[in-house]
């Protein structure tokens, strides 16, 4: 199992709209072979700190997903988006390979 993780720091009174723009993601990934679940969490003590959880069998398939044409599709708008404080934020992404359970 592979695990890969981004998070970002938004202004805080953009939190809620960032969580709305994940609330209505285009699912497009949840499709893709391999893909398991995801999740976005919001930090309890910094609420403005938000971190998309992916789950994946492999980092084959995540690999295969970074790839493809819909995850290009999908990041290129993240960089056009109207607000562009929102747009330049960079997250920061983790990547973890399960090795117990």
């Amino acid at each position: 199992m592979y695990i890969v993780t981004a998070t970002v720091v938004v202004p805080k009174e953009k939190t809620e709209e960032v969580i709305n723009i994940y609330r209505n993601r285009s699912r497009k990934v949840d499709n893709v072979d391999g893909f398991q679940s995801f999740q976005l969490l919001q930090n309890d003590k910094k609420p403005e700190e938000l971190t998309v959880h992916m789950i994946w069998d492999s980092k084959e398939e995540y690999l295969t997903w970074v790839r493809s044409d819909h995850f290009k599709e999908i990041h290129d708008l993240e960089k056009h988006y109207p607000d562009q404080e929102l747009a330049g934020i960079v997250p920061t992404v983790t990547q973890y390979e399960v090795v117990a359970e």
